[in-house]
């Protein structure tokens, strides 16, 4: 590995850590010595890039430090490629169309002894030939990330229409279906709801009940009871 290239990799290694990574989680996942380690470490200083840290206690990468864009290797592009490929397969049409937008951007700035990684990926996944629905997520997702109450216009299994006050934690996806979980205030619990029979999801000007992390981890919690109850009725139903 270039000496550049090498350092662009501790980069990454940082930035993706929010932890101080020590010099030999360097060099193991660099495959090189902690002295070499040691040496670009001194040499990032010198290229005045604000890592933290010493030798055995470990380094930070100052969170207010922006790496140049778009310097990817042959390998980082093929998972790029990957991941877009399976986003699109996704049941939600806008996120389909931005998995197109980013490859679109990254071939546009890639250096061209690279775009074959895009256009001709070593990686591929079996061609979607299905027809179904793709809602649109769009409103669900700004709501979420905004920590704005949600109200549903939802159709149940029998064709009913409801309106849902709710509290937005995530959306789950598989290849076939998406699932807004939320905290439902007519239930007063988490409920899961099918995104294509959301007919309409009007973002309010309220705030949910709690901050977002506060919310996720409640629903992680009574995740995770759901669980063992499952397994527990498993276990007994088994001994029956």
């Amino acid at each position: 590995m270039r000496r550049a290239d090498r350092l662009f990799q501790i980069l990454q290694i940082l930035r993706r850590s929010t932890l101080p990574v020590t010099a030999a989680k360097l060099a193991e996942e660099l495959e090189v010595s902690k002295r070499t380690i040691y040496r670009d470490m001194a040499d990032l200083a010198g290229q005045r890039v604000p890592v933290e840290g010493e030798a055995g206690a470990g380094y930070i990468l100052s969170s207010d430090y922006n790496m140049p864009l778009l310097m990817f290797t042959a390998e980082e592009l093929e998972a790029i490629f990957l991941g877009a490929e399976l986003v699109r397969r996704l049941p939600d049409a806008t996120l389909a169309n931005n998995a197109s937008d980013v490859l679109a951007k990254i071939a546009s700035v890639v250096p061209a002894r690279l775009l074959g990684c895009l256009s001709y990926s070593a990686v591929g996944i079996k061609p979607d030939e299905s027809d179904r629905f793709k809602p649109d997520t769009r409103n669900i997702r700004i709501a979420i990330r905004e920590g704005k109450k949600l109200l549903l216009d939802y159709c149940s299994s029998a064709g009913d229409i409801t309106q849902r006050t709710v509290w937005p934690v995530v959306l789950g996806y598989d290849q076939n279906c998406c699932l807004l979980i939320s905290w439902c205030e007519l239930r007063g619990g988490f409920r899961h709801f099918r995104a294509e029979r959301i007919r309409q999801a009007t973002i309010l000007n309220e705030d949910i009940g709690s901050s977002r992390s506060e919310l996720r981890n409640r629903w992680e919690r009574w995740r995770d009871n759901e669980m063992r109850q499952l397994n527990a009725e498993y276990v007994r139903g088994k001994g029956g």
